[in-house]
């Protein structure tokens, strides 16, 4: 009678078992107590080697049925050898420990395990010659005898993925090294299952010539443990044989050799071999003639089905049929990108790859799901397939070698590549250990602790392997998802995939030849600036012949491409020796689009961004160019005012402040006008129009506080001994300007309560003085006049007064002109509380009590029709001038500014300082009908535009159409006409604005 085992012994048993990674050491300890195990029950040796596999649970239940099913004979050479040979020990418990399938595999089958003692140099990296030696041996050998031949290809088949694993758990090949093995191993076995078929139908098989192309991951030699293996079989007549019958025999070979893989029997089964990708897919012949293939490619083929032969590579068969298949199709793959929306299709299969995944799945997805492997796959393929036109190098059928040459040859950037590829090799390496525990295909992440533990333990993570594991997945699919974004939906490749055929990468002659076609006023120049910016072997220079190509088009579709490219070389070379310029313009698509915009639309943002080229960075932000608003500029402003040394200093730092915030809203203007090739231009003008004013009036609000700040602080520290606000007039004050807009304003100030009044008005008068000077100093930066000519008096009144002052005079002295110019007064800096109480002062002048009586009105009239005929530049024409010509602004003010002061009294949405505001006020109110409003609306709309195109591609202030034709038409581009076009532009612009004089006539003269 057998003793119970002593108490302390089971509990240092159970403990160590413990130690050693077992979840379940009372099985542990029974399945070790067993008579079998006697012989190395307490070897130290055995218990560290389970203890680092995956599972030592599972490799150990996996052990005890390879030791029950060799038989007595074979228990002892088995245990014996495991325990004295560390390769057998660790490949063969490091197999059951990963899969449950291949240990099922040794129980059915014993004797494979002596395929895993062999330690030689050949079996560390086997290919396919390899592999198809031993699936021969136990086809035709004696290992095949007693089964079908397809059962013993099925038994052979799993024999040599033992040693695949074996090598893959043990570190000895790393993932993509055990993918190209198992795709060898495919190649093997297709090939053997082609060969059977012939053995079973040689009729068939004398008749015609069969080539089986491999695609998808087995192609590029990158499969995994269980998939569909993709194939397509192209099949001609041997010599003499009609074709139909070839086809028909070949026909029958292809499907008794896609049976031989699929089929189920008692051993188990291989993989589905998959057909889906030849033409027409399911629904089109299984097999076709080499003619046949190439007459769809050429005629009906859809872009997914070229890229797909990205990985074709001959497989089986008729080897020389198949490189014959490949070399045909494999120019019209490369031509592929030259195709209609080529770019656009790709991305549009990826998302719908991921639409149809079920909802409760996408967040295990590892292959399909965002920041997946199909990820970074289509991300590579797309750009083989743009840039690979005219750089062979990247013609490669592996996802990582692929993504290398890109690395390389500088279509990716280093780093990225770099991520990229740890990220993929991470995702696979997590694919297989999945697939590989039940030999089953999915590619969803296990949710059951247990499953989660295995994993981690097979990839090396065993201390916390469950958190580490979720830790490690979510941090590389956020990488790969954020460079897929980077890579995948970048725009740039968009223009790329649409250049004609060898423009890609740039030749001195090529670049001459397309200058040309391009419409270069100078091709000689526009060759310098390229052989400047593109020649040389280093990687900034390989970095622009990929951009310039893609930078020379979006110069062509601008007005002056010579201008777009000087400037790009002037960039170029301000900003060449800093590592983020042709990052930022290679990797996010949007920068390099906007920049050639901005850069070839007209001299002032181009001027602009010259003077601080770091701006460039404004064009790839996602918010880069959007407006801030006056709060956030006044304190920028006022903090950099604050730690300047003196004045000149401050000021200096404020006028960069709005020089980089005029670029911004410059450069926002001229791509929102353009339309960029991922978003059409804006269509709403009036927005647009008012987005500048906005803009431009807020950026000069905060530069006149901080002028204000500096002057102030120069000569009287944190105090004036007078409160002091700066009151905007005109555009200014109306939230209108433009980009050549004077400063039009008001100083008033009032007196501290302790200061003297002579003192108080002396430093006032200072102040004013200083910002005047201090805005206008030479300088780099853009000047910002102030004009304060609408004061009381004009220039021959004081430049600042007191509040009270302006009151006496408003009540004694003003004109109808003078509360007129008051309907614009807007406080823009200084003393808050001080400009209230002056917008409270004017306002009763403004909008008088029982509105303008009728000589006030007449005066008006009056003042407007003198205006027209005196104040328009001699020489001008008056159906284009925009502020004073017919229909310009002035006549769309005037007329609504009348129906404010008649009507502002009574009517509160009249009693704004904005053109627009007012007017859609006066159309609410019934003062104006629907289409009358309309009329004025986009006359007005119109002439600020042109004001502010003449302005943009100028670089100075103007309120005419430029008479040189290259301006002329780079502000129709502006305004939206196509080149030659310019005639329909000033056409439409004499219409428009006749068609408001009209309104003016009834509106203001009432007829």
């Amino acid at each position: 009678m057998a003793l119970p085992a002593p108490q302390g012994r089971r509990s240092s048993t159970f403990t160590r078992l413990l130690r050693h990674g077992f979840t379940d050491p009372s099985a542990a300890a029974r399945l070790l107590d067993t008579p079998e195990f006697s012989p190395v029950r307490d070897d130290s040796v055995l218990l560290e080697a389970l203890g680092g596999t995956a599972d030592p649970d599972l490799a150990l239940l996996g052990l005890a049925r390879l030791v029950e099913a060799v038989g007595p004979d074979e228990q002892q050479e088995l245990l014996s050898t495991l325990v004295a040979a560390k390769p057998l020990r660790d490949r063969l418990l490091g197999v059951m420990g990963a899969s449950e399938a291949l240990a099922d595999h040794l129980a059915r089958h014993p004797a494979d395990w002596r395929s895993l003692v062999t330690y030689e140099s050949v079996d560390l990296h086997p290919t396919t010659p390899e592999f198809e030696q031993a699936l021969a041996e136990g086809i035709w050998g004696e290992r095949g005898g007693g089964r079908s031949r397809a059962d013993a290809l099925r038994v052979a088949y799993r024999r040599s993925l033992l040693g695949i694993v074996a090598r893959d758990v043990c570190g000895t090949t790393d993932v993509a090294e055990a993918a190209a093995e198992l795709a060898d191993l495919a190649t093997a076995t297709v090939r053997a299952a082609l060969q059977i078929s012939y053995e079973e139908a040689p009729g068939d098989a004398a008749v015609c010539r069969l080539a089986v192309i491999g695609m998808g991951k087995c192609g590029a030699r990158e499969l995994n443990y269980v998939s569909d293996v993709d194939v397509i079989f192209v099949a001609e007549g041997k010599e003499g044989v009609d074709e139909a019958k070839a086809l028909q025999a070949a026909t029958r070979l292809a499907s008794r050799m896609m049976r031989v893989c699929s089929d189920v029997t008692i051993e188990g089964t291989i993989w589905p071999v998959d057909a889906n990708l030849r033409p027409e897919g399911r629904n089109g012949p299984l097999v076709r003639t080499l003619s046949s293939h190439l007459a769809y490619y050429q005629r009906w083929a859809k872009t997914w089905e070229f890229q797909a032969l990205l990985k074709a590579r001959p497989m089986a068969g008729d080897l020389d049929l198949g490189q014959a298949y490949v070399d045909a199709l494999s120019p019209m793959v490369w031509q592929a990108a030259e195709r209609d929306n080529f770019v656009a299709d790709v991305r549009q299969m990826r998302r719908r790859v991921i639409d149809n995944i079920p909802a409760d799945r996408v967040e295990r997805e590892l292959k399909l799901g965002p920041g997946g492997l199909r990820d970074v796959e289509f991300a590579v393929q797309l750009l083989q397939l743009v840039h690979g036109r005219s750089d062979p190098t990247l013609r490669s059928a592996s996802t990582l070698d692929a993504l290398a040459a890109l690395a390389a040859g500088g279509y990716v950037g280093r780093q990225d590549a770099a991520a990229l590829d740890t990220a993929y090799r991470f995702l696979r390496a997590l694919e297989h250990r999945i697939q590989l525990f039940r030999m089953r295909r999915t590619h969803l992440m296990p949710e059951e602790e247990t499953d989660l533990r295995r994993l981690a333990r097979s990839l090396g993570l065993f201390t916390e392997p469950v958190d580490t594991l979720r830790k490690e997945w979510k941090w590389h699919a956020r990488e790969v998802r954020r460079l897929h974004e980077k890579l995948f939906y970048r725009p740039l490749l968009d223009a790329v995939a649409h250049l004609e055929p060898g423009e890609a990468r740039l030749s001195a002659k090529a670049a001459g030849h397309r200058l040309e076609a391009l419409g270069y006023a100078d091709p000689v120049a526009a060759l310098r600036h390229l052989e400047a910016l593109a020649s040389g072997v280093t990687r900034k220079a390989a970095i622009q012949r990929t951009l310039l190509p893609v930078l020379l088009a979006w110069f062509a579709d601008s007005a002056d491409p010579d201008a777009g490219l000087l400037n790009f070389r002037k960039v170029s070379d301000a900003l060449g020796k800093t590592p983020w310029y042709l990052r930022l313009l290679r990797d996010e698509g949007a920068a390099a689009e906007n920049l050639a915009r901005v850069l070839s639309a007209g001299r002032l943002a181009p001027d602009l961004l010259l003077r601080a080229p770091e701006a460039v960075a404004l064009l790839g932000a996602t918010d880069g160019l959007k407006p801030r608003g006056r709060s956030a500029l006044e304190q920028e402003v006022l903090a950099a005012v604050g730690r300047a040394e003196g004045a000149e200093a401050a000021v200096a730092v404020a006028r960069g402040v709005r020089r980089r915030e005029l670029f911004r809203t410059a450069a926002a203007d001229v791509i929102g006008a353009y339309g960029t090739e991922g978003k059409p231009a804006e269509q709403d003008h009036g927005h647009a129009i008012d987005a500048v004013g906005s803009a431009v009036s807020d950026l000069n609000a905060a530069t006149l506080a901080g002028a204000l700040r500096a002057a102030v602080r120069e000569q009287w520290g944190d105090t004036l001994p007078t409160r002091f606000a700066v009151i905007g007039m005109g555009r200014f004050g109306g939230r209108e300007m433009g980009y050549g807009s004077d400063a039009d304003v008001l100083f008033v100030h009032e007196p501290r309560e302790d200061a003297d009044e002579q003192d108080a008005a002396k430093a006032a008068h200072a102040v004013a003085n200083a910002m005047r000077r201090l805005l206008q100093l030479p300088s780099a930066d853009p000047p910002l006049p102030i004009d304060a000519d609408l004061r009381p008096e004009g220039r021959s009144g004081p430049l600042v007064r007191t509040l009270a002052s302006y009151a006496a005079y408003y009540r004694r002295w003003s004109l109808v002109w003078e509360a007129q110019a008051l309907l614009r007064a807007e406080p823009v800096a200084g003393d808050d509380d001080l400009g209230r109480r002056f917008i409270d002062l004017i306002d009763p002048l403004r909008y008088p009590a029982e509105g303008l009586g009728e000589d006030a009105v007449r005066e008006i009239r009056r003042l407007k029709a003198r205006m027209e005929s005196e104040r328009l530049p001699r020489g001008a024409d008056p159906t284009t001038h925009a502020k004073l010509g017919r229909g310009g602004l002035s006549d769309v003010e005037w007329t609504v500014q009348l129906l404010q002061m008649r009507y502002g009294w009574e009517i509160p949405g009249l009693r704004t300082t904005r053109t627009r505001e007012a007017l859609a006020a006066a159309h609410a109110a019934g003062l104006i009908g629907t289409e009358d409003a309309q009329i004025l609306d986009e006359a007005w709309v119109l002439a600020a535009r042109v004001r502010n195109a003449v302005m943009l591609v100028r670089g100075r202030p103007g309120d005419t159409f430029p008479t040189d034709g290259r301006e002329l038409a780079a502000v129709g581009r502006y305004l939206g006409y196509e080149e030659g076009h310019v005639g329909d532009m000033l056409d439409d612009y004499r219409r428009i604005t006749r068609r408001a004089r009209a309104v003016v006539e009834e509106l203001f003269y009432e007829g």
